[in-house]
């Protein structure tokens, strides 16, 4: 696993969300220690030294399917946020756990219903911390 990087804030608020998901029950076990897991290997920074190309909360991105090609964008958001028809996907959302904190052109396997599959960070286009915008 490559080390991913993570703004404070997006760090801090993540655990925060898994904390209460926890307490509520509204969080798969697995998904948390996965989401876990990538957060006690990240490289945390203030959110101004994000670099540009790097997958953040908020962040609008697009992927590609390595074995079908097939694209999808999509935004990151925390759980309240999360709306399929809005195209804005949870944090706790498996995908959108395998893409925090990787850079543009990364290839990360994913495991899906009908088995492993590569994914590629084709593009970010929108970054909140690349904006100006380091508190969302």
């Amino acid at each position: 696993m490559s080390q991913i990087i993570l703004s404070r804030l997006d760090y801090s608020r993540i655990q925060n969300y898994i904390t209460n998901a926890r307490q509520s029950g509204s969080i798969n076990v697995n998904e948390a220690k996965n989401l876990i897991s990538e957060l006690n290997n990240a490289k945390i920074v203030e959110p101004e030294e994000i670099p540009g190309n790097v997958v953040t909360m908020n962040s609008i991105v697009k992927i590609s399917f390595l074995n079908t090609g097939k694209q999808l964008q999509f935004q990151i958001v925390y759980p309240a946020q999360a709306s399929l028809k809005e195209n804005k996907i949870s944090i706790f959302s498996p995908i959108a756990t395998a893409l925090i904190g990787y850079t543009v052109g990364s290839e990360i396997e994913w495991m899906v219903p009908t088995g492993l599959t590569k994914i590629k960070i084709d593009e970010i286009i929108y970054q909140p911390e690349a904006a100006g915008d380091f508190n969302l």
